[in-house]
């Protein structure tokens, strides 16, 4: 979606990370990341677009990687409107 609106330049960071005993650890969700998610992990998908002299715009939701997909844990019914 941030590709497709002419954003991906200003996606300048990974997509998430692993959460557990500490607030960012692996795995890493990146293009780069070669790591397989697996059934009880809970990540963070934080997408994130940066424009110089005008800021951020940054959304995180935490999910529940499940055995056939995930279940989000964050409560911003709001973001899946659009």
């Amino acid at each position: 979606v941030i590709k497709y609106a002419g954003y991906g330049p200003k996606f300048v960071h990974s997509l998430g990370h692993g959460v557990g005993l500490a607030v960012h650890e692996a795995p890493t969700l990146s293009q780069r990341s070669r790591k397989m998610l697996r059934h009880g992990m809970v990540v963070t998908v934080e997408p994130g677009i940066y424009l110089p002299d005008q800021g951020v715009v940054r959304l995180e939701n935490m999910a529940l990687v499940e055995a056939y997909g995930a279940t989000i844990l964050s409560k911003n019914d709001w973001f899946y409107e659009f």
